[in-house]
């Protein structure tokens, strides 16, 4: 085979890089799903490494067929083997120049552990909550959202005020989103919700715990809407916050579906 035959046998067509005609721009294009190390610093200043679940996405022009899908995952392995959130913005700005875009997105969703002892035993465990990181770039401008997902006990008042031997209760996960304009720790996001709900989980509990956690929940009932409007008030202090969402959704005990509210402050 000739050198000529040869080239023109190894050269691969870039289908992304084609024309498109429809002329529709695409908001956001990329990769959803990675798996990758992380490096989350909590408030007593220590790293705590976890496993990050990552998206990474650019805007598309219309006149681009595709986008070249390899060059976000170039661009992660890149910045070392564990992601800081310090380079968080790093990335960003990388993720547009390696896809010549005006905008970049980054999502990175986490288990956050913290140590909790029990009521009264005092017995030490860990809980695992979820945090997330949503970061968009749209040219030198970031915008950053922090989100802390943590679950607590909600006990019925209108159970209560009926029943003659007791109130259902349930489960309730919390959802917060936030912007601020300085940094927010999100073991205070946790201690927000979890102060508001009619008590929070532990891991370990004992027999004596289980009494105090129980009793705790039945001299402090909330319903689904008490739990956002008690984060909502929390949030409202913190002078750092700009933005919020407040969820809630309460897995009833004794209906076959959830209670649910929503708050949210406009900028």
């Amino acid at each position: 085979m000739s050198r000529k035959a040869k080239g023109a046998a190894l050269k691969l067509d870039d289908k992304q890089s084609e024309r498109d005609h429809r002329e529709l721009r695409i908001d956001k294009v990329g990769v959803r799903g990675l798996k990758f190390p992380i490096q989350v610093h909590d408030k007593a200043r220590r790293v705590q490494n976890t496993v990050a679940t990552i998206g990474m996405f650019v805007d598309l022009p219309m006149e681009f067929k595709g986008t070249h899908m390899s060059r976000f995952v170039e661009v992660l392995n890149a910045h070392g083997r564990i992601i800081h959130v310090e380079n968080i913005n790093d990335i960003l700005h990388a993720l547009q120049k390696k896809l010549n875009s005006a905008t970049s997105h980054l999502e990175i969703e986490f288990p956050y552990f913290m140590s909790k002892k029990s009521p009264v035993s005092r017995q030490e465990s860990l809980m695992d909550y979820v945090a997330r990181f949503d970061a968009a770039a749209c040219g030198e401008e970031i915008d950053f959202v922090l989100t802390v997902k943590a679950n607590v006990t909600t006990l019925c008042p209108c159970s209560k005020a009926i029943a003659r031997y007791g109130a259902h209760n349930q489960r309730g996960e919390v959802t917060v989103a936030l912007r601020s304009t300085d940094v927010v720790w999100i073991e205070d996001v946790v201690a927000m919700i979890e102060k508001s709900a009619s008590s929070e989980l532990y891991a370990l509990l004992k027999r004596q715990d289980e009494k105090a956690v129980t009793e705790r929940a039945y001299e402090n009932p909330v319903f689904v809407e008490d739990l956002v409007r008690n984060v909502a008030l929390k949030l409202n202090a913190n002078r750092r916050v700009s933005w919020y969402k407040v969820e809630a959704e309460n897995f009833e005990s004794i209906h076959n579906h959830n209670a649910y509210a929503c708050i949210e402050k406009t900028p």
